[in-house]
């Protein structure tokens, strides 16, 4: 006759049910702090991912763009205008726009990850952004009760087209969370 381990070992099923759920909810509770991610697609293929947190002090705004697309920083236009010293632009791309919408009111200036240098001088072509994911932040207060609504319009490029992006992240403002936001630069003005 074969020796019976259930149930012998029938208290680890309550105990590794206790231990995961311990492990886990922390990383739940950092996951509630974001906003829902907002994904956006060209045809079938997601191109590029949002999401926003407050944390007490700053709005952060998360893009998590997939590979072989880039978007662009919001301060592509006057990093352009002083490379080309008034010559003009044959670039078409379109910087990333942030705006709050409600529940949150601006204390600051934006900052944003260092961008990466997609220029080629030899075409009269500047621009700078992103590959990969992007961080941008902005010192912020909460402006009433409720969700903050935050607006991004922007635009992420492959090799061969543009997605024009214009999209609204819900943001919750009853529970700041945590994001480093150390290495974000201010804009260019």
């Amino acid at each position: 006759m074969m020796p019976r381990f259930d149930c012998v070992f029938s208290w680890l099923r309550p105990a590794a049910v206790v231990a995961m759920m311990a492990a886990l909810l922390p990383a739940l509770a950092l996951a509630a702090d974001w906003s829902a991610p907002v994904e956006v697609y060209h045809d079938d293929r997601r191109c590029i991912t949002y999401r926003a947190l407050w944390t007490g002090e700053d709005l952060v705004v998360e893009a998590v763009i997939e590979p072989r697309w880039h978007t662009f920083a919001m301060d592509n236009k006057k990093r352009q205008a002083e490379k080309l010293a008034g010559k003009p632009s044959l670039g078409i791309e379109k910087p990333t726009e942030i705006k709050l919408e409600g529940g949150l009111e601006v204390q600051g200036g934006w900052r944003q990850s260092p961008p990466s240098d997609f220029s080629k001088p030899e075409i009269q072509w500047y621009s700078f952004g992103f590959e990969q994911k992007a961080l941008f932040a902005v010192k912020a207060k909460t402006a009433g009760s409720g969700p903050a609504a935050v607006r991004v319009r922007a635009q992420a490029c492959s090799d061969n087209i543009c997605k024009n992006i214009d999209v609204v992240l819900t943001v919750p403002t009853s529970s700041p969370g945590t994001v480093d936001v150390s290495a974000l630069i201010p804009l260019k003005l």
